[in-house]
Order: C-alpha cells, then sequence, then structure tokens
C-alpha cells in the first residue's frame, strides 16, 4: 500500500487531535505542526511525527521540503474572540500571516488538497436565519475579519496557483479535549462546573440559541473533502437552533446540577445563530451522525474520567515535599553572600594594618577590582559602597570627624579612585558580558536550527530505508519497480524513451504504452514510442485544441486519470518534466477493470516520476557533452552517438514492432554541412540526422514504415542529394 501524507497544522489541539485519529485510522501517514499554545500531546497517541512550530516560523518550509504531503489541514490557529479584541495584532500575526505561510508552502511544494478551518463569526449580527453561504458576511471582531480574509486568500490561490483548496465555516463545535476557551466554548465551560460541583452561570436569561456540532461529526467532514471535487467555503453545522437552557436540561440528565445562576447578558454576544448545511450535505454526501444527548454523553464521560485524574494527581503533588530551586539561590543569592564574605576578608586585612615596603596596602582597590571582574557592575557597585564605609570608618577610628572630613581633599580623591575603579571594572565586564550573551544566543540560535534540520534529515533517512527495505523485499509491484528501473540506467534519452516503455508495460501490467513528445509551443504532440500494437491505431501527431485532456494536462501539469471513460482518451496520462516544463506525455491504456484504481493509479505516478529522473539525467549528460555530440556548427550526430540511437530503434523493433525508416543519402558537390541546413527544418522533432562509420550523411526517421518512404523522399527532395532507404544498417 502507498502511504498518503497528511499534515494537521494545530494537531495537538482540540479538532486537531480528532481529525489526526480519524487520519491515522484511514491509513495515512500523519505529520503535526502545533506550538502547544493552548494544544497537548497526550491528546495524540498513536505514532506519528510532530514539530513544535509556529505557522508563521521560516523553519515551516524544511518540513514541507523534507516530507512533500498531499494534504494539509490547516486548523492552527487564535480561536479567541476576546482575545482578538485586546491584542488584534497577535490575531493577525497567527491567523493571517500564518496562514499565508500554509497557503503559499502548499502551492510551492505541490500540495494536492489544502483543508483549513474558517468560521460562523465572519458572518456578524444577522437577522435572517439560517444563514446560508451566500449571506453577506459583516464580522464585528478581528477573529472574524481574520477568518474572512483567510477565505479571500485561499480563493485567490485557487485562482492563480490551481491549489485545490476548501474551507469550513464551523458552527459551535464541542466535544472530548475542547478547553473553556475560544469560539463555541460554552459547553466546554458548563463541564468544567458540572464535574466540580459548582454552580452554572448563564449570561443572560438562556434563551439565546446556538448551532451546536459534535467534533467527530466536523472531523468527518474534513476527511470526505479530501477525495471530493468540492471547493471553496462550506457552512459545516447541524442546522439546528439549542438554547442553552435546553443543554442545561440535558445535562441534568447526565449529572444533577447544584445550581444554576442568571447573570446580566454579555455586552456584544447575539441571541441567535444557525447555520444552514444545505449546500455540504449535497456535494460532500455528508450529514451529522451523533444527535445532542449523544454528544454530550459522550463529552461529559471525557470531563468526568479528565477531572477525577485530575484529583489524584493533585493528591500526589501534596504529598510530594517543595523542591528547593539551587540555580535561583546561585543566580540572586549567592553572589551577595561571595560579596559579603570577600568584603569582611578586607576590612579584617584592612583595620588590622597590613603595610608593604611601599606602605599602606590599599586592599579595598583590589577587592572592588576582582568582585566586579567577577560578578559585573551590580556587585561592583555595592563593593564601592562597602570600601567607601569601610573607608569613613577608619578615617573616624583614627581620630577624625565626620565634618573635618567634609573638608579633606585626601577623602574625597580616594572615594573617587573607588567609584572609577568600580564602574569602570564593572562597565566593561558588563560590556563583556552583554556580547558573550549575544554570540551565546546566536550560537544557540544555530545549534537550534541545527538540531531541527538533524532531527528533519533523520525522519527522512528512516523513511528512505523502510522503503528501500519494502522494495527490496516485496514481492509485489515495488520489487517489480526496482527491477524494471534499471533498464532506465542509460545516458542517451532516446534509449531511456524505449526502455521506459517496457518499464511501464511490466510494472502496470498493461499493453498499450505510449510516449509523445511535446513542441515549445505546447500546441503538438509527436509519437516518440510506444507498445507496438495495432500501428494504424495509433496517432503519430495530436493537435492538443483537438483533445480536452491533452489542454487540461498541459495546464496544470497534474496527472490525468479517465474516470468517466471519455472515449478517445487513455486511462491514464502523466507529464514528464525537464527543465520547469513538460517535454513529454507517458499514456497508458487497455487496463483491466481491477486494476483501475488508487493504488494502480500512485504506482504509475512513481513510475513516472522515476523516468523522469532518469530523463533529466540523460538530459543533463546531453547538455553537458554537446560540444562532441554534434559535428562542429551543426545538428549533425557525431557516429558513434547516431549509432547508439539507430541501435536502439533497431532494438524497439525487434521488441515492440516500432518502424523505423533509415536513409542514406549522395551529396554531389554539396558539402555535409550544407546538406544539413536543407534536411534538418524538414525533420519532425523525434527524427535525428547523423553520420556512419563511412562518414555518410544519414537521415533517422522514428515511426515512419517503408510505405511511407516515397512520401517522405520527396520532402527531401533536393537538387544536389539523392536518398536511398537502408533496410539493415
Amino acid at each position: 500500500m502507498i502511504c498518503v501524507k497528511v499534515l494537521i497544522t494545530g494537531g495537538y489541539g482540540f479538532i486537531g487531535s480528532h481529525a489526526a485519529d480519524r487520519f491515522f485510522k484511514e491509513g495515512y501517514e500523519v505529520f503535526i505542526i502545533d506550538n502547544l499554545v493552548s494544544g497537548s500531546k497526550e491528546n495524540v497517541q498513536f505514532k506519528h511525527k510532530g514539530y513544535i512550530l509556529s505557522v508563521d516560523d521560516a523553519k515551516c518550509e524544511e518540513v514541507f521540503k523534507a516530507n512533500r504531503f498531499d494534504v494539509v489541514v490547516h486548523l492552527a490557529a487564535q480561536v479567541s474572540v476576546k482575545k482578538s479584541l485586546v491584542n488584534p495584532k497577535l490575531d493577525t500575526e497567527t491567523n493571517v500571516l500564518g496562514f499565508v505561510n500554509m497557503l503559499d508552502l502548499s502551492s510551492k511544494y505541490n500540495v494536492k488538497s489544502f483543508i483549513y478551518a474558517s468560521s460562523a463569526a465572519v458572518y456578524g449580527p444577522q437577522d435572517q436565519l439560517p444563514l446560508s453561504e451566500d449571506s453577506i458576511c459583516s464580522p464585528i471582531s478581528p477573529y472574524g475579519i481574520s477568518k474572512l480574509t483567510n477565505e479571500m486568500y485561499s480563493n485567490k490561490w485557487n485562482e492563480l496557483y490551481g491549489l485545490s483548496t476548501i474551507g469550513f465555516r464551523f458552527s459551535n463545535v464541542y466535544g472530548p479535549r475542547q478547553n473553556s476557551e475560544g469560539e463555541g466554548g460554552v459547553i466546554s465551560i458548563f463541564m468544567d462546573r458540572l464535574t466540580q460541583d459548582k454552580s452554572i452561570i448563564v449570561h443572560g436569561d438562556g434563551t439565546q440559541t446556538r448551532d451546536f456540532i459534535y467534533v467527530e461529526d466536523v472531523v468527518d467532514a474534513i476527511y470526505r473533502s479530501v477525495n471530493s471535487s468540492a471547493k471553496g467555503v462550506y457552512n459545516l453545522s447541524t442546522n439546528i437552533q439549542t438554547s442553552l437552557n435546553d443543554i442545561i436540561e440535558s445535562l441534568t440528565t447526565i449529572k444533577p446540577i447544584e445550581k444554576i445562576e442568571y447573570v446580566n447578558k454579555r455586552e456584544g454576544d447575539i441571541d441567535h445563530s444557525v447555520l444552514d448545511n444545505t449546500r455540504i450535505m449535497k456535494d460532500l454526501d455528508w450529514s451529522p451522525l451523533y444527535s445532542l444527548q449523544e454528544g454530550l454523553e459522550r463529552t461529559a464521560i471525557f470531563f468526568l474520567k479528565k477531572h477525577s485524574e485530575e484529583q489524584v494527581a493533585a493528591a500526589v503533588v501534596e504529598k510530594t515535599p517543595p523542591r528547593i530551586d539551587l540555580s535561583s539561590f546561585k543566580k540572586t543569592i549567592l553572589p551577595y553572600a561571595e560579596n559579603l564574605l570577600a568584603f569582611a576578608l578586607t576590612a579584617w586585612i584592612t583595620l588590622n594594618y597590613v603595610h608593604s615596603a611601599y606602605g599602606v596596602v590599599d586592599v579595598s582597590i583590589f577587592y572592588i577590582t576582582i568582585i566586579g571582574i567577577l560578578y559585573g557592575n551590580r556587585q561592583a557597585v555595592l563593593s564601592v559602597v562597602l570600601s567607601i564605609g569601610l573607608f569613613t570608618y577608619e578615617k573616624l577610628n583614627d581620630g577624625r570627624d565626620m565634618i573635618s572630613l567634609t573638608y579633606d581633599t585626601d577623602f574625597f580623591f580616594q572615594i573617587a579612585i573607588y567609584i572609577f575603579i568600580g564602574l569602570v571594572v564593572g562597565y566593561s565586564i558588563e560590556r563583556k558580558n552583554a556580547r558573550i550573551s549575544q554570540q551565546e544566543q546566536k550560537i544557540l540560535e544555530v545549534n537550534e536550527r541545527y538540531e531541527f534540520l538533524e532531527h528533519v534529515y533523520t525522519e527522512v533517512r528512516e523513511v528512505k530505508d523502510e522503503l528501500q527495505l519494502r522494495i527490496l523485499n516485496s514481492g509485489d509491484s515495488y520489487g517489480k519497480i526496482y527491477n524494471a528501473t534499471k533498464e532506465l540506467e542509460s545516458l542517451e534519452p532516446e534509449l531511456v524513451f524505449n526502455a521506459a516503455v517496457n518499464v511501464v508495460k511490466s510494472i502496470m501490467k498493461v499493453n498499450k504504452v505510449n510516449i509523445y513528445t511535446v513542441n515549445k509551443h505546447q500546441s503538438y504532440l509527436r509519437l516518440l514510442a510506444n507498445s507496438g500494437y495495432n500501428n494504424k491505431e495509433v496517432s503519430k501527431s495530436l493537435r492538443v485544441q483537438d483533445y480536452p485532456h491533452l489542454s487540461d494536462l498541459l495546464s496544470n501539469g497534474q496527472m490525468y486519470i479517465n474516470k468517466h471513460l471519455t472515449e478517445g482518451a487513455p486511462l491514464m496520462m502523466a507529464p514528464i518534466f525537464h527543465k520547469d516544463r513538460i517535454s513529454a506525455i507517458i499514456t497508458i491504456d487497455d487496463m483491466s477493470f481491477e486494476s483501475f484504481s488508487l493504488y494502480h493509479q500512485n504506482l504509475f505516478q512513481i513510475t513516472v516520476n522515476l523516468i523522469s529522473s532518469a530523463l533529466s539525467k540523460a538530459f543533463t549528460f546531453i547538455d553537458a557533452t554537446e560540444g562532441t555530440r554534434y559535428i562542429s556548427g551543426t545538428n549533425i550526430l557525431q557516429s558513434d552517438v547516431f549509432g547508439e540511437i539507430l541501435e536502439s530503434k533497431s532494438l524497439s523493433k525487434q521488441q515492440n514492432h516500432v518502424p523505423y525508416l533509415l536513409l542514406r543519402s549522395q551529396l554531389q558537390g554539396l558539402s555535409i554541412e550544407e546538406a544539413s541546413h536543407h534536411i534538418t527544418p524538414l525533420l519532425r522533432e523525434t527524427d535525428y540526422i547523423g553520420i556512419n562509420e563511412q562518414q555518410q550523411l544519414m537521415v533517422l526517421l522514428s515511426n515512419t514504415s517503408e510505405l511511407d518512404a516515397e512520401i517522405v523522399l520527396q520532402r527531401l527532395s533536393h537538387s544536389s542529394i539523392t536518398f536511398a532507404a537502408v533496410s539493415e544498417e
């Protein structure tokens, strides 16, 4: 089975974790980006790959580049209307800049489907209910504005870059793992108070209504949208109005409520809200499965279990003795303690009249200098103050009084020396420490990026090793790919194309395989190689505008699947890229019905990617060896290159009965270069002109039989050139 990759942003949150569970159960390989502001890793218990990042972080590109996702489900957001009013800048950074970053990366790395969460907040207060997708949007909060902006961005990305996007305007979602913040949190708030045996507080009279939808129904719609053709924005709701009083009445059947308090209605709250879900039910063949009572019961079980676990954890914490924070002690108290100890030693030495051969040694200067070097400015200032106090005490102890000291210039000079040394040493050390701190911060950032990239690299290596092990050990089509693609190991495009026919036939188990080259204007296709089935049925030249499926493939660059079994179109068709443009197209037909499945579609895509890789290598080789490939100044192939292509044509004729026509020319008074200038414009892109070992000018016409020789000779006729067909060379 080929595993499809899905990235869920906000995957550790309320809705995101439920979406992750669903995609994992459906066989998807799940990746998560979440900054854990409101989510928790405990919400996702199965094996997955998670990245602790904000959606606006530049590192997200490394995640996209390393994993190449098929589907992106964007649920990460700042979801509190109240917070958006208090801090609209934060709301915009997360909900708009982060959203655009995910859109941009999804487009850049060819994500097939981009699904995102919008909100009923885009509508604002409305009188006419229920609200349909065509209702006028007039949001009243920065949160609603950001969600409406996201919808505009996604529509524009679909128009400009062809990114398939679908958005869901959630009504009030509730269920397990929800916290009491954000939209639709009223049920989780009620549940919190119910499990803690607290009174339930209602803002207003409780008659206000909302459209409550259980989280599993939301996730089901998200999953269904992946494989649907639906695009644009949809209401995701139950289309049922439920009052807060009805919610409370349902809760009483689960657990008795001690007290209900009705307080003043909050300013800005709307009275009634319900969303019309007609469009999503039709387009996604979806409908809500859980009734309100069933959803509340499931939610209550979760909250009751969570509350009991919290009580057990709290009891354990009470019995655990508090831990002493030694790191805080070392940073705050220890420097002062050591400073005072050093001062005590300085005072003892000073007061015991330590002398040197040069007079009295001022130990305080050494003390200030050492403390400043060790601890910086703050402790240096303290050491200066203590040294001034010690010096003053020393003078007073010698019989001086405070008044006389105020007139003593030597006294003030000594104090000035203390202050100068303390400030200079302290400032210098602080400056040095600041620079060291800056460098350490830079090193830390570099190390974090290195660790992140190493983590991504390790994951990619693990996936590669696992895939390689599957290829080597599998007896199914993976092993066939590994063996068959050895045929593609050539540096000559003609050989790669012919080998590609055999590779596709072997892996896909089909008899009808065609490879067409695309001209530079993407208006015509020329048959380059095919499996040789009944050549009369194979069109050797196709005009793109006559075939809608060809036009679509060339415009969107995506694999074509003939799901409607359109007559005249192949069952599958995929582009081959070279230098960011479609250079060829592979088509397959005559496939058994049981093989026309998603598995074989993915298998065909993998096979085409391998062929594209082999061709890219061959074209790169040709570009690098162009000087030795052709006769200088002409389009004439050297004899060894021409011989290799001729051998490939001969092999293709033997294996697949694909005809070719070889012409030998005789020149009368013309040089090879002059003859080339006449012949080259008359050839197709799939034909070749070269010289043989006898230095004779030869023309090789692809997909041309001997029956066509007369027509070809008329087209190439020249008064000084005669051609003769060669059956074997």
